[in-house]
């Protein structure tokens, strides 16, 4: 393994990140927060300056194609990094003095996890939180897919640094050159944030607002400005608008691209989408049916509310607008088994995503059939094509590590003396990169009484969530680091 592959590419992305903390800065100074804009200033011109330092001493090394092992080292290593370096800004200021704290916020926001430890959000300067959100929409489409875009320039390939991080089962190649391909997904993506800001804005949401929800939408995180999130607003308008972006947010950007470009033959009959749409549908209806039957809203309030919530938890959003945990215990449950989904692959949002599910479930319904007629040769489609033998034992054994991430996680929580459902929901969280939970850590609470302790815990779940477990459990094994 060669260390100097991976050196270059991760003081690129830190800088990056470093860079991005131009934008909160000039916030800072424009609405007199000389304190939060000193502490990005800071924070920039140091890391900026350990990058340039890097970069002189190591402008001779010839940099070689990034191995397989390479990447999944690069992207974890960037993960944390840029953890650390965007937590500080939080510390050095002071408005989060416990760095435990500060780095759990910073990684929920990179992860696109939503969940907080902040007890009053709205307290907090206009430059921190626009910060926050901005770790969203960064992490969203992943630092590392834009780094791909760039890496070229060193003489870097990028296709398996782009699997490593890619959240999803496969990596869709929209233009023949990987770097074009993560450089169209980038436009989508700005595309969107753009639409949605200037809708919300059109619907009432002042323009800061409304950027910091779609970079939260868009990137299916889910921090808000404001203490109440959406339903602070208290407009359905809005509440529509980032229902229909938050269904967006949750289909695969591949789908984006061939809608953009008119090759939208297919594209509904494609099995996940399918499944996903369904998923939503029948999700609403059967919350707002309860919520309806027992007088909770009007129709239309019980179907807005159903859906909102059902949306926001199923594409791992975690936006709210009402407390779920007041509702009748049927749509809590519905809402409790949409925490273990997600939406569809090459999307934004965590979860074990919907192609997966479709995938195990195919294969028991075959191996039922298989026990009544054992010699017949059994094989699983999705969309037309035949399911490799090979992608089903991925998809099995990623199911079964995420299964156990979940359960390990919730040990360590129970093993602070927090309650077995708050514990529970609270690794299935983040983990699956949803935010708010049960218990707790209900939609209108947060995660300030976990000790620090379980915090690194739980931020190390989030980063190994939001790499699809695999490429952070891979570097754990003994065969990992044979030569």
């Amino acid at each position: 393994m060669n260390f100097r592959n991976i050196l270059k590419p991760l003081v690129l992305i830190v800088a990056f990140v470093a860079l991005a903390m131009a934008l909160p800065a000039l916030i800072g100074l424009v609405y007199n927060e000389p304190e939060a804009s000193s502490a990005f200033a800071a924070v920039m011109a140091s890391v900026l300056a350990l990058c340039s330092v890097v970069f002189y001493f190591s402008r001779r090394w010839q940099i070689q194609r990034i191995s397989v092992k390479e990447s999944f080292i690069l992207v974890v290593l960037c993960w944390v990094m840029i953890s650390f370096v965007g937590a500080l800004p939080f510390y050095i200021s002071g408005v989060i003095p416990n760095f435990s704290e500060a780095l759990f916020e910073t990684v929920s926001g990179f992860s696109t996890t939503g969940a907080t430890i902040l007890t009053d959000i709205e307290v907090l300067p206009k430059s921190m939180l626009f910060w926050r959100s901005l770790t969203h929409w960064l992490g969203g489409m992943g630092i590392v897919v834009l780094a791909v875009a760039i890496l070229p320039l060193l003489g870097v390939g990028g296709l398996q640094l782009l699997k490593a991080e890619a959240p999803g089962p496969t990596v869709d190649k929209i233009s023949p050159r990987i770097s074009e391909t993560a450089k169209t997904l980038w436009g989508i993506y700005v595309g969107m944030t753009v639409v949605e800001a200037m809708l919300l804005n059109l619907a009432g949401m002042p323009y800061f607002d409304a950027f910091n929800h779609a970079f939260s939408t868009v990137a299916t995180g889910g921090f808000s400005p404001k203490n109440a999130s959406v339903g602070a607003y208290n407009s359905a308008f809005i509440e529509w608008i980032v229902i229909v972006f938050m269904i967006l947010a949750g289909m695969s950007f591949t789908m984006h691209y061939k809608i953009i470009t008119g090759r939208t033959k297919r594209i509904f009959k494609n099995t996940e989408l399918k499944v996903y749409l369904a998923i939503i549908v029948i999700g609403t209806i059967t919350v707002a049916h309860s919520l309806f039957y027992h007088k909770l809203y009007s129709l239309h309030g019980s179907i807005r509310q159903a859906m909102f919530q059902v949306v926001s938890i199923l594409t791992t959003t975690g936006f709210a607008t009402a407390d779920y945990k007041q509702w009748p215990p049927f749509a809590q449950y519905i809402i409790f088994l949409l925490m273990f989904a997600g939406a569809c692959s090459g999307s934004t949002s965590g979860g074990v995503k919907l192609i997966r599910i479709v995938t195990l479930m195919k294969l028991a319904i075959n191996e039922l059939k298989y026990l009544l007629h054992p010699k017949a040769i059994m094989t699983i489609f999705i969309d037309g094509n035949v399911v490799k033998k090979d992608m089903i034992y991925s998809i099995s054994a990623f199911v079964f590590l995420y299964a156990a991430s979940v359960l390990t996680t919730a040990l360590l929580c129970a093993a602070s003396g927090v309650g077995v459902l708050t514990s529970f929901t609270a690794a299935l969280s983040t983990v699956g990169n949803i935010g708010p939970g049960f218990g707790r850590i209900g939609p209108v609470e947060n995660y300030h009484f976990f000790k620090d302790w379980v915090k690194w815990f739980l931020s190390a779940a989030m980063i190994m969530g939001r790499l699809e477990v695999f490429t952070v459990m891979v570097i754990f094994t003994r065969a990992f680091w044979k030569k």
